[in-house]
């Protein structure tokens, strides 16, 4: 059966906004809920954005069974022996609904900006990472005690989540994750880059122009396409009987997760519509 997480960019949100669509997720069925990690946003920095883990144990705080996460969290813009700390913190003030997701970062823009390292050697930015990983499990324990082990340990596993095609992501994902995100751009390529995988899971964002019953299919459509058209087969629009048919073609090549990213923000009526015509009937496939 598919899990299905709420994806959330915290850009143009308040905080109440944010924990709104995050309870409304929870109660209509959601598996999760996941941000984006950036301190500007990708082409468009005069928006304001929020820091990822500090909203994400805000969310945690007001939510109960809902997993939290990131697609992804960018290995640069933390020190690995912080991360790993704050990670085991979320995770325990959660009861363990915290995912940690990783990447080496895909916006070179806000590494020349900020002043961090390797901003032009993707190469450079995927060896730091793997490093990153290594780090972090030591100080998780989680081959045993070393002199980088931190205290206290996890109280519960930590599912690792890497999001990328690059050889060195795909490669973590297969030594260490749970979870394989493809971009959807790339989704074309998901029978040859599996296997490189390994048995890490296969998620997928998709942006949806989702059309409710009774509503304007042509105008949801348009206006979802003047906002997110970039994306290309990244979005796609339709009623409920339109987006069982898409999800179950996804789930059907092996995608066992969608992060759903709503091209109208995401509603909380929405929400609960699109759990009850979608994801319930998904469920009994």
């Amino acid at each position: 059966m598919a899990e299905w997480f709420l994806f959330l960019p915290q850009l143009r949100f308040g905080i109440e906004a944010i924990v709104a669509r995050a309870s409304a997720a929870e109660s209509a069925g959601f598996d999760g809920i996941a941000f984006i990690d950036h301190l500007e946003p990708p082409a468009a920095a005069d928006q304001p954005i929020w820091e990822a883990m500090t909203l994400a144990t805000w969310v945690a705080a007001h939510t109960e069974r809902l997993r939290i996460g990131h697609l992804v969290l960018c290995d640069a813009f933390r020190h690995p022996a912080v991360l790993a700390k704050q990670a085991v913190t979320l995770s325990a003030v959660s009861g363990g609904r915290f995912e940690l997701g990783l990447g080496s970062g895909s916006w070179p823009a806000e590494f020349t900006r900020f002043g961090l390292p390797d901003a032009d050697d993707a190469k450079a930015r995927a060896a730091r990472l793997a490093r990153d990983v290594a780090i972090i499990r030591d100080c998780w324990g989680c081959d045993g005690e070393t002199p980088m082990t931190q205290k206290p340990l996890p109280p519960q596993r930590i599912p690792l989540l890497f999001g990328g095609t690059g050889k060195t992501t795909l490669a973590l994902a297969r030594q260490y994750g749970d979870w394989w995100n493809i971009p959807s751009h790339q989704l074309d390529r998901l029978p040859a880059l599996a296997p490189a995988a390994g048995a890490a899971r296969v998620s997928l964002q998709q942006m949806v122009g989702f059309v409710p019953e009774g509503e304007d299919a042509a105008a949801i459509a348009e206006t979802s396409k003047r906002r997110f058209g970039y994306l290309g087969t990244g979005l796609v629009c339709g009623d409920a009987a339109a987006m069982v048919e898409h999800f179950a073609a996804l789930a059907d090549r092996g995608v066992a997760r969608f992060y759903v990213w709503f091209a109208d923000f995401a509603p909380p009526a929405v929400l609960h519509e699109f759990a009850e015509t979608v994801i319930t009937p998904m469920s009994t496939r």
